[in-house]
């Protein structure tokens, strides 16, 4: 579930970019992209509680590590390329 909300996530987030390109209004994709990446953290988060719940110690040591990393940094960089387009708008308008 977690894998199919972080796609929808992406697709958002490409989504802002090309309508700030192309100069239509952003501003819901922006809000779909940024919602679902923190849909995609409840998630896994659900996922890792379910093998708390069953006692899978051997997928929490394997897996917990190296996604608590790739999470971080997924999620900064969707949180960065969703409000690029307001910064680079402002940054427009200032020179204006």
């Amino acid at each position: 579930m977690w894998l199919f909300i972080g796609i929808i996530a992406i697709v958002a987030t490409f989504i802002n970019l090309f309508l700030y390109i192309t100069g239509k209004d952003y501003k819901l994709a922006m809000a779909l992209g940024l919602s679902f990446t923190a849909l995609s953290l409840c998630a896994e988060y659900t996922l890792i509680t379910n093998w708390v719940e069953v006692k899978d110690w051997a997928a929490i040591e394997d897996v917990v590590p190296s996604m608590e990393k790739a999470l971080w940094f997924l999620t900064i960089v969707s949180i960065l390329l969703n409000i690029a387009p307001i910064f680079l708008e402002r940054k427009r308008n200032k020179s204006k």
